[in-house]
């Protein structure tokens, strides 16, 4: 079994574009989709037209939460100042567009065929806002995993690929596709992005199982011009990245 793992595309259509390019080489079984979709970038209707070809399982995400809720953004844990970019994006979607992402779940659970069980996510298995880094305690990851039977666990919501274990749990970060951080979030202070999107190929063959941390990069002149054209309000963000 091979299962692609994406995350945080965040209307970043020519990024994943870039993946799915990648992806046609791979002899892919399933693509999970761990989150935050469509707010923030320029092209969400088309991310989600992507997913829908793709078959992806989706997992809902906290910007997927506050797109379907914008006035409760901030229980969401989105900053003020992309309230706007929010609204805007939604503004794109359709009704069959929101219909989709209110079918996203809060976790998936896949058997693999060796009989270990792995947990897909966007946060944490008990919330989307909650964030696993390297540097997570172990009691927190404790808190996050009690009771659960899985012993993989693979989230998103950081926007940095991590391969960490815990016990015997094995815990991955995909990283994002449409906005790989150049360094971990720090509260209030506004990140920077890397050229690149980011993706997880988790592999179950025998006795083996094979991680690999993927980077592609995409065109980022073409996302830029994209932004240039468009009423974004975050574009001024958008156009200081990548230089």
């Amino acid at each position: 079994m091979r299962i692609a793992f994406i995350s945080d595309i965040h209307g970043n259509f020519t990024a994943l574009q870039a993946v799915v390019a990648d992806l046609q080489d791979q002899s892919i079984d399933q693509v999970v989709c761990l989150g935050d979709t469509v707010s923030l970038g320029p092209q969400p209707h088309e991310v989600l037209e992507e997913l829908r070809r793709l078959k992806s399982i989706n997992i809902r995400g906290n910007h997927d939460g506050a797109i379907l809720d914008p006035e409760r953004a901030a229980a969401f844990e989105i900053a003020e100042h992309l309230i706007p970019d929010l609204h805007w994006c939604r503004e794109r979607l359709d009704e069959d567009d929101l219909a989709m992402l209110r079918a996203f779940k809060p976790t998936h659970e896949i058997s693999l065929p060796n009989g270990v069980k792995l947990l897909a996510f966007h946060g944490s298995p008990i919330s989307a806002t909650d964030i696993i880094q390297a540097t997570t305690p172990s009691e927190l990851l404790d808190k996050y995993f009690e009771g659960q039977t899985a012993t993989v666990f693979i989230g998103g919501h950081s926007h940095i690929q991590m391969h960490r274990r815990h016990g015997d749990k094995l815990i991955l970060n995909s990283g994002s596709v449409g906005n790989a951080f150049k360094y971990a979030f720090t509260p209030g202070k506004i990140p920077s992005l890397l050229p690149w999107a980011e993706y997880v190929l988790v592999t179950q063959k025998d006795a083996f199982l094979d991680v690999d941390l993927r980077r592609v990069y995409f065109d980022t002149n073409a996302l830029l011009e994209i932004i240039k054209k468009s009423s974004l309000p975050g574009r001024a963000w958008w156009l200081k990245q990548y230089e």
